[in-house]
């Protein structure tokens, strides 16, 4: 008895100091991975000339926190901050409807072909954007909406990606619980708003999360479709901010530094929903 709990102990002993290790290390790897974000912060505050200096000054001798409001002057960083807003919020909501409509009907309906469609569906994940960039283009010059923020939305209305992942968490919940609903009475619209949304809020936070941080950084759409500076989003003012004022370092850093805050809160928000949504996703019970 006495050589079995020795046995225990060491073994909770050993446990432990693995744990320990293994926190160290990813603790490490993540301060490493914030290193870059930690640099910017810091020369956000500081002159140009201060910005490049060996070695680094993380805390700067004296904040300048004039910078953050020059930035608002030199360009009109307002305008293109409420266009990434729109167009974040709007295909984020559109994304969320369209993919929560279709994941429902490919995994709680049944029909002929679902399962063809699906896989077809999907499979257009695998085709490159660069592929069907330009029909893509040419179909919205003879719409019209070449420079419109609209053809952003149109464009990206629809996701495969979107579709798949709420599909994956839609199949763990039990058919039963539809099947009961109907006999109940209650329709397919009732089904999915009753049942299927509030059971799903992780996968939809999840999807909410990776579609607007997409949206929010996205550069090549915007720079495709977008040429007027009163349509411009955050992305392309801060290329327009650096081909101004390519010398101004701090001001850059700020620029950046604001332009990641939305994301960055929309993350810390919603991360607790995130983590269980793609942790459970695909997960049967």
């Amino acid at each position: 008895m006495a050589t079995n709990h020795k046995k225990k102990s060491l073994q909770k002993s050993n446990s432990g100091i693995k744990n320990i290790f293994i926190i160290i290390i990813l603790s490490v790897l993540a301060l490493i991975t914030l290193v870059p974000f930690i640099w910017m912060v810091s020369a956000s505050f500081k002159t140009n000339n201060e910005v490049f200096t060996i070695p680094i000054q993380w805390i700067p001798k004296q904040f300048h926190l004039e910078n953050y409001s020059v930035i608002w002057e030199r360009i009109p960083l307002a305008t293109f901050f409420k266009n990434t807003a729109f167009l974040s919020i709007t295909i984020t909501g559109i994304q969320l409807l369209t993919s929560s409509f279709a994941a429902y009907g490919f995994s709680k309906l049944s029909f002929k072909g679902r399962d063809l469609l699906f896989l077809a569906y999907i499979g257009t994940i695998a085709i490159p954007w660069q592929s069907y960039m330009i029909p893509q283009f040419i179909m919205m010059r003879k719409l019209g909406l070449t420079d419109n923020l609209w053809s952003l939305v149109l464009l990206q209305a629809f996701s495969a990606f979107g579709v798949f992942l709420l599909k994956q968490y839609y199949s763990s919940i039990p058919d039963s619980l539809c099947e009961s609903a109907r006999m109940d009475g209650l329709s397919e619209w009732g089904i999915y708003r009753r049942i299927i949304l509030p059971l799903t809020k992780p996968a939809l936070a999840s999807l909410t999360i990776i579609t607007f941080v997409n949206t929010w950084n996205d550069y090549m759409g915007p720079f495709i479709y977008l040429s007027s500076t009163e349509n411009k989003t955050i992305q392309l003012g801060l290329k327009m901010f650096v081909g101004l004022y390519d010398a101004e370092y701090a001001l850059i850093m700020a620029a950046s530094v604001v332009s990641i805050l939305p994301v960055a809160i929309v993350f810390l928000a919603m991360q607790k929903y995130f983590v269980e949504g793609i942790a459970t996703s695909g997960m049967k019970e």
